[in-house]
């Protein structure tokens, strides 16, 4: 579960043997920047309040703000505006992703133009690259995530192999079966975050320690049940506010009036697709009717037309 993949680019690195600047430009250089290290803050113009302390540490930053950088390889080609990078590799590869935290060797190594995302822990979002908003907390976390956004994983290979959005995975190796899957909790060190029967379901949630376990007799205080928000609890309520025990709804589920989930986006659009047949559907059915009903017609009228004249019998005497 842990490949030793996650190395600085030696290639990337050994460019900096080609630049020139003597490293006798350190300490505080103007304009609130901070330097130590060679190549450190190498391409500096009109940026301020930079502090890059580490070999290449900001090598490319020419006029962004308020960035910290504290390791080799730190926010080398970084030229977005307020970052951290604390460890060896830290947001190695970021370009433009700005508000980013990274602390660990290798955290967010990847990124490019990603922003707002946090990450603390060796290779925690090692291979993010454009997702927004995530947060990662351990070894490994999220390390697999490149476009994924809204992503939060606290536990070591937490949504190890996480590309999908809005997941939420907090346990050691919890959410690990989690792949492009969206709206996903698993909890509990372990919990997949995929139902073994029916595989990757989006909008679902896995808890684990709950199935099996005994309750106390004792101190059972009652039925725990969920509503369409979400919410769980021991009792339920009317739409007056009054108290309706859980109990009391076992076998009779419409005692208590029930509120519809919300449709997802793409939910909606899904039943506005069948809306879209079915109507197609009647639509087509009703010219057959009326070509039907005109061809009757027709036929009616041509038939009155060739109706023989009634015929007068006259009576003998």
């Amino acid at each position: 579960m842990k490949p030793q993949k996650l190395i600085l680019i030696p290639i990337v690195l050994a460019c900096f043997g080609l630049f020139s600047r003597a490293q006798a430009q350190e300490g505080d250089i103007g304009g609130g920047n901070t330097v130590e290290g060679f190549d450190a803050l190498l391409s500096l113009s009109s940026g301020g309040f930079n502090t890059a302390l580490g070999w290449g540490s900001q090598a490319f930053l020419t006029d962004a703000f308020f960035n910290t950088s504290v390791g080799a390889g730190t926010l080398v080609f970084n030229d977005g505006a307020q970052n951290s990078a604390v460890g060896a590799g830290a947001l190695l590869l970021n370009t433009t992703g700005s508000f980013c935290n990274a602390v660990g060797v290798n955290a967010l190594n990847a990124n490019d133009s990603g922003a707002f995302n946090n990450a603390h822990g060796r290779g925690a979002l090692f291979s993010n690259f454009d997702g927004n908003q995530n947060n990662a907390f351990g070894d490994l976390a999220l390390t697999n995530n490149t476009s994924g956004s809204f992503n939060t994983a606290i536990g070591d290979d937490a949504c190890f192999f996480c590309t999908g959005d809005s997941n939420v995975a907090v346990g050691d190796e919890a959410g690990t079966g989690i792949t492009t899957g969206s709206n996903i909790i698993a909890i509990g060190a372990g919990v997949s975050g995929v139902d073994t029967a029916l595989g990757e379901l989006d909008d679902s949630c896995y808890i684990g320690n709950i199935a099996g376990q005994p309750v106390s007799a004792a101190n059972f205080v009652g039925i725990v049940g969920v509503d369409s928000d979400g919410k769980l609890g021991t009792f339920s309520v009317d739409a007056n506010g009054n108290k309706v025990p859980l109990s009391s709804l076992v076998g009779n589920p419409q005692a208590v009036p029930q509120r519809q989930a919300p449709q997802t986006p793409a939910k909606q659009a899904m039943l506005q697709r069948k809306v879209d047949k079915l109507q197609a559907t009647v639509a087509r059915q009703q010219k057959q009717i009326d070509a039907l009903t005109a061809g009757l017609q027709k036929v009616s009228a041509q038939l009155e037309v060739n109706k023989p004249a009634p015929q007068v019998v006259a009576n003998k005497p």
